[in-house]
């Protein structure tokens, strides 16, 4: 069983900035790609962003040029920093982690994270 746990979530300020952290622990043989989804209040969950296990990185539109994901593949974690001076309202979300792990038995399987909750508001 592979757990992801988020963090760094909360109430930050239009125009300020934040880190989310996401740390996958369990059964890993190896993790492929991992990524950040969000669902806002009556919407669907959509991709942010997304970093392969070799640093391809895929963004939406609303956020490149404002959010960067990266990941340290020793510690299985991917990290998503959205940067000073972008955060706006519309950002407001729970944020979700994914990853394509592959595990020591078993099966390649997506495994999500339970979100963490961005609010940004004055």
């Amino acid at each position: 069983q592979v757990q992801l746990v988020e963090s760094g979530g909360g109430l930050v300020q239009p125009g300020g900035s934040r880190r989310l952290s996401c740390a996958a622990s369990g059964s890993i043989f190896s993790i492929n790609a991992m990524g950040w989804y969000r669902r806002a209040p009556g919407n669907q969950r959509e991709l942010v962003a997304g970093i392969t296990n070799n640093g391809s990185t895929t963004y939406a539109d609303s956020v490149k040029g404002r959010f960067t994901i990266s990941r340290d593949n020793a510690r299985n974690t991917v990290y998503l920093q959205m940067q000073m001076n972008s955060l706006k309202p519309e950002d407001t979300a729970v944020y979700y982690c994914n990853a394509d792990v592959q595990p020591w038995n078993g099966r390649r399987y997506d495994s999500w994270g339970q979100g963490t909750q961005v609010t940004v508001s004055s």
